[in-house]
């Protein structure tokens, strides 16, 4: 039998002597490799063919783990089985790479045993032993460059093509508005109660935190600057004339301390979400540069965040990308036999949005269908300008006021018009100014009209020979 392991430094075939541990308790087949001189009684080494650079290892390792057969493997065993007139059976790790090998080449795969997997697992032990030029500290260097070249091809390693970043950074963007909403909702109530007309002259969660960092208690109105927190002058005019007649009640000194420290909180926050979306715009122009033009930075991170990835949002149909963020909606639909959501995340997009209600479905489905072709150039392809996005935005913005002019067409389809020929004048006829023809003042009746007074006439003549009937009598 013969045995193919693969090796950080290349492929080796090797063949087993003693065909005793195929039989044998995998337990046992250890104490048969225990040192070098065991193992070599054991297999003998048939041939080894040693990779060229890192490269080519890579290339070999990336083939093995997608189970194919490549070029140098199919080179190094019609070479060394096929060629040479061997007839054992080769024994493999990968089941999959095994029915490749037997289609491809024809010759007999064994089946992988326990058994299979030890005498393997020996011979990758003693391996520089077996074979004749390698070194152990060699073979860990190869080990290891052949680990990060290959880490780097599957990962695309580039700090600016990490989509992680933006997920995480729109789902926190997205925590941040929950949090913030709640802490100015609390920060109004809690302030309502000392002030409570301001909360409808200040509307501004911002705002309104820094005046009540300025002001403090309502009383100080009059003496605050509201002009260096960037509240206008009538606003401000407006706040000092309501504190004169508040309907608030008194705080004490701990109170406002306690509502001082969450306004602090609310304005840290709200600062902290204006750069977060700030980095977000710049990691998504970096990343998706042609989906960020067409839908928006905030769209566009939403979709990869409910994709999870820029390469599983370009693997998507665009029917897929249509309706992704409705799934909940589309699994209802679907249940209870009802029309399935023309759309989903895309609705906020401002093309959508911008269009008509009976057109949003129309739209929505032109803007997928580009949107999957924007992700597959940003996922694959090395463009930095949005040029592709530009383009198809245009071809949508065309596309929607195509659309709005074809309904007005048909809203106005059933209006008649007045014709704008010339009138010409009918040749005169001798002799017909003096003669009166009757023809023409006849009043053409509606058919209706015709239908019921022929319906009459037919009564009134099967009439008629009833009345006779009964005067002879």
């Amino acid at each position: 039998m013969l045995l193919l392991l693969e090796t950080p430094a290349g492929y080796g075939l090797f063949s087993l002597k003693n065909n005793k541990l195929l039989k044998a308790e995998s337990d046992s087949i250890y104490d048969n490799f225990k040192t070098s001189a065991d193992a070599q009684r054991q297999v003998s080494l048939t041939a080894f063919q040693k990779f060229a650079d890192t490269k080519a290892a890579m290339e070999a390792c990336t083939e093995l783990t997608e189970g194919t057969v490549g070029k140098s493997l199919k080179k190094f065993l019609k070479k060394n089985i096929v060629d040479a007139g061997l007839s054992d059976s080769l024994a493999v790790l990968d089941k999959t790479l095994g029915g490749n090998i037997n289609k491809k080449l024809g010759i007999e795969v064994s089946v992988l045993s326990e058994n299979l997997k030890e005498i393997m697992r020996g011979i990758r032990m003693h391996l520089t032993d077996l074979v004749e030029g390698l070194d152990e500290t060699e073979v860990r260097q190869m080990a290891l460059g052949l680990a990060h070249t290959l880490s780097r091809f599957k990962l695309k390693f580039s700090p600016d093509k990490v989509d992680t970043m933006i997920i995480q950074a729109v789902g926190l963007l997205d925590d941040l508005d929950k949090e913030l909403n709640n802490f100015a909702m609390r920060l109004r109530e809690w302030y309502g109660w000392h002030f409570p007309e301001m909360g409808k002259i200040v509307t501004e969660n911002l705002a309104y935190a820094k005046v009540v960092k300025l002001m403090g208690y309502k009383t100080k109105a009059k003496d605050t600057e509201f002009s260096t927190v960037g509240v206008p002058e009538e606003i401000a005019l407006e706040v000092r004339s309501a504190a004169e007649t508040s309907m608030g009640t008194e705080i004490t000194d701990e109170d406002l301390a306690n509502i001082l420290t969450l306004s602090d909180r609310v304005i840290e926050l709200t600062e902290y979400r204006a750069s977060l979306s700030e980095y977000l715009k710049l990691r998504m122009n970096a990343i998706a540069p042609n989906l960020t033009y067409m839908v928006g930075e905030l769209v566009g991170a939403r979709l990869i965040s409910q994709a999870g990835s820029l390469m599983s949002l370009a693997k998507h149909p665009s029917s897929t990308v249509q309706i992704l963020g409705a799934e909940k909606a589309l699994f209802r639909a679907l249940k209870t036999k009802k029309q399935t959501p023309k759309y989903g995340l895309i609705y906020h997009a401002s093309l959508v949005g911008q269009s008509a209600p009976a057109l949003k479905g129309k739209i929505s489905r032109v803007l997928a269908a580009k949107l999957s072709l924007c992700c597959r150039v940003d996922a694959l392809g090395d463009q930095v300008e949005p040029t592709l996005g530009k383009e198809f935005k245009e071809y949508v913005e065309n596309r929607l006021s195509s659309l709005e002019e074809g309904g007005m067409k048909s809203a106005t389809k059933g209006i008649s018009r007045p014709s704008a020929g010339k009138f010409e004048k009918k040749p005169a006829v001798k002799g017909s100014a003096t003669k009166y023809n009757a023809e023409d003042d006849v009043v053409e009746e509606p058919a209706t009209k015709k239908k019921k007074k022929v319906v009459e006439e037919e009564a009134d003549e099967e009439e008629a020979p009833k009345k006779k009937k009964k005067v002879a009598a």
